[in-house]
């Protein structure tokens, strides 16, 4: 067994990978001694979780070399700016790039980035001192002007950003120091420096308008960016974090047909490949040379029903589909296990906010026959838009149809390419699927996915006590009182909500065993979407 390996088993493989993270910021020996000695830790225990830590840090790493990564998505759309960024590979790229004040851990556990420290004493007034020396790619030093033009862009309409719900909250940015950025918020939010360590708040040099140079502070500077197409990205010599990053170079494609992907990794044209059907799961594992890797996390793909322009304004028609999941089915045949049954709820069981006293909707043909009998739709086929793009929506949507069947219902499965689905189809179709990645907290969620004014609020859906329920817990110091606020938002969204939530799924990602340091961050596959600063190539 490697020191990783032993260090995970005696404490576990969240604060193994907090350990690991603090020693490539720098922390010394003796200071982690001293912090695991105040955590309660016997001295000579401490001593050898140190010493394991430090020989397991020591055998990470080795310089040099160039890999060829697939995602799933490729699309002209595909873009640089990160408050634009909406899929894995625009996620990928950008941790590519730039980096965040904060950065979330194996644990979602922020961790100091470009923001050396920050703090605060009511949740409300948050102060930030940058980490000194850090310049742009093109040697320009990073400045307090920076970050506050970086983080109030996402509240301008004008930019059209993806994470304006979530800058909204932030009322005041403003340099307070040469080296210092204080932000005032709207009311208490403790989830602030979450917030700050998600991909659309990477940093990005004060006023930027076009963004396909990708100038940032991250690990790599852009060779090439073709969207739709491909991205070339090479060491950034003059990165900030030492001995950072280990390759030459990284090349990015999106490949929408997963047996193509899989394909190429097998035949040695790529190093690493995401999302990768369970169905392909034991060819990969017996190809020489070829390992999977498994994230556990709260990804789900979602049966959308437009509130307006469409049969999903019905709430009885709403909840007909809820009722024609057979959730236990579609894990066994469809994720052939590798996902967790849900309950048409967004937060999922890892998520300490999960209300799991939430009574389980179960599939029931009576009680959807009885519900689409009020709806009295008529006898008209209702399309129903899939695509490989959205993760397992075309087999949903497949055992959906034979379901409705037995009701004299007729959905009409339109089977859309990967290629442009997220552009032309998702949120533009009455009644189709989406793919949400997981976020780093429920607040983060719900804000993006479900706030009546939310740019991905995909069904249209507006509950005025929803969003009143969603600030209220933001600034809630008091525990039970924040769980059961939660518990409520969930209860909403499960009775009321024009999404249907049948499974959880995990991210499956295929790789050479060549590719060494691959660790779980459960915001998503590619380690989080981060690989790119992390991984190296075994010689």
């Amino acid at each position: 067994m490697n020191d990783s390996k032993k260090l995970q088993g005696l404490i576990g493989s969240h604060d193994s990978v907090r350990l690991l993270d603090a020693l490539q910021r720098g922390i010394t020996r003796r200071q982690m001694i001293q912090l695991l000695i105040a955590g309660g830790m016997q001295a000579t225990l401490a001593g050898s979780i140190a010493s394991l830590a430090g020989n397991a840090h020591a055998q990470t790493g080795r310089r040099g070399g160039r890999i060829r990564v697939a995602s799933a998505t490729a699309a002209v759309s595909d873009t640089l700016d990160p408050s634009k960024q909406s899929n894995q590979t625009d996620y990928s790229r950008g941790t590519m790039f730039y980096n965040g004040l904060t950065s979330l851990d194996g644990s979602l556990t922020p961790q100091l980035a470009l923001a050396e420290e920050f703090a605060t004493q009511d949740a409300v007034t948050w102060v930030f001192k940058l980490r000194r020396g850090v310049t742009f790619h093109d040697g320009k030093p990073l400045t307090p002007a920076d970050v506050v033009f970086s983080i109030l862009r996402h509240k301008d309409p004008a930019t059209a950003s993806k994470a304006k719900s979530l800058a909204d909250q932030i009322l005041e940015v403003k340099a307070t120091g040469p080296n210092e950025v204080t932000m005032r918020l709207a009311s208490a939010n403790a989830d602030l420096p979450v917030v700050l360590g998600t991909f659309h708040f990477h940093i990005v040099k004060e006023g930027t308008t076009d963004f396909n140079a990708g100038i940032g502070t991250g690990p790599y500077k852009v060779k090439e960016f073709k969207p739709g197409v491909r991205s070339i990205a090479v060491r950034n010599e003059g990165y900030w974090k030492n001995g950072r990053p280990y390759l030459d170079e990284i090349e990015l494609v999106g490949i929408g047909d997963e047996s193509a992907r899989i394909n190429a990794l097998l035949s040695g044209e790529l190093d690493l490949v995401g999302t990768v059907n369970p169905r392909s799961v034991q060819r990969v594992r017996d190809a020489p040379g070829h390992a999977v890797f498994e994230t556990r996390a709260g990804l789900y793909t979602d049966l959308v029903m437009r509130r307006e322009g469409g049969p999903g304004g019905n709430p009885d028609f709403v909840l007909a589909m809820k009722y024609m999941f057979d959730r236990e089915q579609m894990k066994r045949s469809i994720t052939l296990g590798h996902s967790v049954v849900a309950n048409d709820q967004p937060i999922d069981p890892t998520n300490r906010f999960h209300f799991a006293g939430l009574p389980q909707r179960p599939f029931d043909l009576d009680k959807a026959k009885f519900h689409l009998q009020k709806a009295n739709l008529g006898s008209a086929p209702l399309p129903i838009v899939a695509s490989p793009a959205a993760t397992y929506s075309v087999e949903m949507a497949l055992v959906l149809q034979q379901t409705a069947q037995k009701l004299g219902l007729n959905l009409d499965v339109k089977r859309m390419p990967a290629d442009g689905y997220w552009a032309n189809h998702w949120m533009k179709s009455p009644l189709g699927f989406g793919s949400v990645n997981p976020r780093p907290s429920a607040d983060t969620l719900l804000t993006q996915f479900f706030k009546s004014d939310a740019p991905w609020n995909e069904a249209g859906w507006k509950n005025e006590k929803f969003d009143q329920l969603l600030v209220a817990a933001r600034g809630e110091t008091d525990l039970a009182k924040r769980t059961k606020m939660y518990a409520d938002m969930q209860v909403l969204v499960h009775e009321h909500g024009g999404i249907g939530i049948p499974l959880f799924l995990s991210n499956i990602d295929g790789h050479s065993k060549k590719l060494k340091g691959l660790s779980p961050i459960p915001l998503g596959g590619l380690m989080g979407y981060s690989f790119a600063e992390h991984v190296w190539l075994d010689a």
